[in-house]
């Protein structure tokens, strides 16, 4: 074993932290209040440079070459708000590449943040050393996709070994990397069969389980990603049954992306307390996606959010989803250390 590269981390999901925190109200309005024993973790974002030959990118309408939302102007806004480490998301292309940056920050920053990489589609017929070569360090600690590949028709005969994303998931359970996962409405029915031939696997459901139906995604006027789906979703009756499998994790993030109301966005309210009823605390993640919030509502408005749409919390259920959760199922070093 190579010195200063960490081994694949194998958490209790089952045992929520215990932590120290209280509730007081004041004023009408719920203030949270936490102790140094408790992390705030940004659970799902993403960070980038501007193009160069250094850090080499895919370039798009909203990451232009000449835009940087960096990993430095995200510490300086999550210092602002009490929030103590990140969970980086790639964007900008899946070769390795491209992931340079990705790479940058962790080393840079290895007790603030983690890493979720990407598979080049060309390289999921052998994705094995691709993935290997990224998570090397231990600071890449799963990969995010957005397809199964299973059956269209959800009668038809199951053989998982068939799924296109087999391999992926296989090595996943092999090398004990976290399966990020914002998965295609059409696709939402195979998850469970990959999920039962690999129930180790830690996966966690990007943006409140939401599976976006094909033509659904835009970008709005602010350049931000906007999902046209009815909430609840359709695809509810395919993912709310996951709850029952224990190393299932649902981030409760991407509001502004699903919501026709500006922030806290309340017609979202009912959608979170079913994922609260169904998964529990320990089960979920709360994150930000920036770079896209930071201007409308503002990286302050999310840090608010499960106070304003789930708000009857208890002090343990709100530790453990603005940053319990994480902790435990992502292996999160201590900030101190």
């Amino acid at each position: 074993m190579k010195s200063g590269v960490r081994t694949a981390y194998r958490p209790n999901i089952l045992q929520p932290l215990r932590i120290n925190a209280q509730r007081q109200t004041a004023g009408g309005c719920s203030a949270w209040m936490r102790d140094d024993s408790m992390p705030i973790i940004d659970s799902h974002l993403h960070v980038f440079e501007k193009l160069s030959d250094e850090f080499p990118r895919e370039v798009d309408d909203q990451c232009p070459s000449d835009r940087a939302e960096t990993a430095e102007k995200l510490l300086e806004v999550m210092a602002a708000n009490g929030v103590d480490q990140a969970v980086l998301t790639q964007i900008g292309g899946a070769q390795l590449a491209h992931h340079r940056y990705l790479q940058h920050c962790l080393k840079t920053y290895p007790n603030r943040f983690r890493g979720i990489g990407l598979i080049p589609r060309d390289k999921w017929d052998a994705p094995e050393d691709h993935m290997d070569r990224l998570a090397e360090n231990g600071d890449i600690i799963g990969f995010r996709i957005n397809e199964i590949g299973g059956p269209a028709d959800p009668l038809s005969q199951v053989d998982v070994r068939t799924f296109t994303s087999y391999r992926i998931w296989k090595h996943a359970a092999e090398k004990n990397y976290v399966m990020w996962l914002y998965i295609r409405a059409k696709d939402a029915h195979q998850v469970a069969f990959m999920i039962q031939a690999f129930p180790e696997i830690r996966a966690v459901f990007n943006h409140l389980m939401i599976c976006p139906g094909e033509g659904m995604f835009s970008w709005d006027a602010e350049g931000r990603p906007h999902i046209n789906t009815p909430i609840p979703p359709m695809t509810r009756y395919s993912m709310l049954g996951l709850h029952e499998y224990p190393n299932i994790c649902v981030h409760l993030s991407g509001q502004y992306a699903f919501s026709q109301e500006t922030w806290p966005y309340r017609d979202l309210e009912s959608w979170h307390k079913t994922l609260l009823s169904k998964f529990g605390a320990d089960k979920l993640m709360w994150a930000t996606d920036f770079p896209w919030i930071l201007e409308d509502p503002g990286y302050d408005k999310l840090v608010q959010v499960i106070d304003e749409l789930l708000p009857d919390l208890n002090a343990q259920q709100k530790a453990e989803i603005m940053g319990g959760t994480a902790k435990r199922v992502l292996g999160f070093p201590d900030v101190a250390d």
